[in-house]
């Protein structure tokens, strides 16, 4: 059974920093993309960052540029986002999430994605 696992998520201060992490089981995905997506109370999920297959590039939306990092880790099956000077519009719930595609091209689309974690609280406050 495959399964996605979030953790790192929390109550923060306006400009501080979390780091979250997903660690997938159940099979490898050393080969697809993975990437964060978020959803805040009321709006549409959107994406975040997404990292390559062999973590060379990565990708982020506008919001997410020049504040957050998203790295894989050793094994493969593990990413991470570092969330720097975070902000109040930060709040939402974060999803890891696998694409199903070996090799391809860093989505933003979520219906590129098939498999989702249960998603991870973040919470700044001002």
């Amino acid at each position: 059974q495959v399964q996605l696992v979030e953790s790192g998520g929390g109550l923060v201060q306006a400009g501080g920093s979390l780091r979250l992490s997903c660690v997938a089981s159940g099979r490898t995905f050393s080969k697809n993309v993975m990437g964060w997506f978020r959803q805040a109370p009321g709006k549409e999920r959107e994406f975040v960052a997404g990292i390559s297959w062999s973590g060379g590039s990565t990708y982020y939306s506008e919001s997410a540029k020049g504040r957050f990092t998203i790295s894989r880790g050793n094994p493969k099956n593990t990413v991470f986002l570092q969330m720097n000077s975070l902000k109040t519009e930060d709040t939402a719930v974060y999803y890891c999430a696998a694409d199903r595609r070996m090799l391809g091209p860093i989505a933003t689309l979520g219906s590129e994605y098939e498999y989702w974690g249960q998603g991870t609280q973040v919470t700044v406050s001002s």
